[in-house]
């Protein structure tokens, strides 16, 4: 399996989520499942079947997150020098040519992405028009409303 690349960040939410399913959620649900299982009759206990769903969500999800932490290349953008290029874990300002408007991303890893606190996938278009490029250039993101040409303005490695 290839390697998943974090940020520090984003290992460390990771981690959390996994300490939380772990030491909160499936003790909770053990003790659901055991209640369910004293009112009686499994076979048409609804509190049971849901409690057993809910375990099996919680268990996939450890699975999950485990599996990612231990494929998982971590990087810190604080130690990064890539010469101003952009790349895994840059924080990159960018002007669209068009609008005139102007947006600061990061680039992070598929499971940190969140556009709200400004927090873009590697994997995402834009992010793969950005790589290899410096502050001055010109990227074109191909996008379904057709390509948007965004000038970088600044890439920082924070």
């Amino acid at each position: 399996m290839s390697k998943i690349p974090l940020t520090v960040v984003g290992a460390e939410k990771l981690r959390t989520e996994l300490h939380r399913l772990k030491t909160v959620d499936r003790p909770m649900i053990i003790a659901a499942i055991a209640e369910a299982r004293s009112h009686g009759d499994l076979s048409e206990n609804a509190e049971y079947e849901s409690a057993k769903d809910r375990q099996g969500f919680i268990e996939g999800r450890i699975a999950e997150v485990e599996s990612k932490l231990s494929n998982s290349q971590i990087i810190d953008p604080t130690l990064l020098d890539a010469d101003g290029r952009c790349v895994f874990g840059a924080t990159v300002e960018l002007e669209d040519q068009d609008s005139g408007d102007t947006v600061t991303y990061q680039i992070v890893g598929d499971d940190e992405a969140n556009l709200k606190e400004g927090k873009i996938s590697i994997s995402s278009p834009i992010a793969r028009a950005l790589i290899g490029k410096y502050a001055g250039d010109i990227a074109v993101v191909k996008a379904p409303g057709g390509d948007r040409e965004l000038e970088i303005l600044d890439v920082r490695y924070v």
